[in-house]
């Protein structure tokens, strides 16, 4: 098994059959001690954390499977904290697709003078570079075309896949009386077919339940408590 990239809250690893292989960690993006799913660093470390994340993770990534949505997840092992997967190639040096339903986070950061902080969104997609040096900027679909990280019809698969999955988690988290505020995601291609890739767990969307915020291990147990 080799490393090969060693992550913030996972790291990635080669296995000898061609696959990869997540380990979660207990890290969590934020800063100065309080989460944030936007964020490019580590911020808090929280045990049992990525556990948590695997079981959420594994739990949406068979739910999305039973969807027909196509993701690189093979299985995961818990007691392990370990995530086998498809070895998908990301785009340029890895995109992040955020879904959001409410203005919070870096939406209101940015535009703070026309929005107001909670309100309604109807699933804005936007796409950021991952790219720490820059604070992972956001970047266009021109700007993601003619930089050759996307095609016009790539973005577009993309976008559609966006929402689709994130309406679909949304749904989940209603049948709980959750309310999904934003989620990131990512994605890559695995022979030429665009999948999700990465991780689905509270460590990246921000979910309210009655108007207060659900830390991501509350977010997990609230989810499967019933199953």
């Amino acid at each position: 098994m080799k490393l090969l990239i060693e992550g913030k809250t996972k790291d990635l690893y080669e296995l000898e059959d061609g696959n990869y292989l997540l380990k979660f960690k207990d890290d969590l993006t934020g800063e100065d001690g309080v989460f944030d799913p936007g964020a490019n660093k580590v911020g808090l470390t929280i045990e049992g954390a990525g556990k948590s994340g695997l079981r959420l993770s594994k739990y949406f990534f068979e739910l999305l499977r039973d969807r027909g949505i196509p993701t690189h997840y093979i299985d995961a092992n818990i007691d392990e904290a370990t995530m086998t997967v498809k070895p998908a190639e990301v785009f340029g040096n890895g995109l992040e697709v955020i879904c959001r339903y409410r203005a919070v986070g870096s939406f209101i950061r940015r535009y703070g003078m026309y929005a107001k902080e909670g309100q309604p969104l109807d699933a804005y997609v936007e796409v950021t570079l991952k790219d720490d040096d820059r604070n992972d900027p956001l970047i266009t679909e021109d700007a993601l075309h003619m930089l050759g990280i996307l095609s016009r019809d790539e973005y577009r698969i993309l976008k559609e896949l966006t929402i689709r999955i994130s309406n679909i988690i949304k749904e989940e988290l209603a049948k709980k009386g959750i309310e999904l505020y934003d989620i990131k995601l990512e994605f890559g291609k695995v022979d030429k077919e665009i999948l999700l890739i990465d991780e689905i767990s509270g460590g990246n969307m921000r979910a309210y339940k009655e108007g207060k915020y659900i830390e991501p291990l509350e977010l997990e147990r609230l989810i499967l408590e019933d199953d």
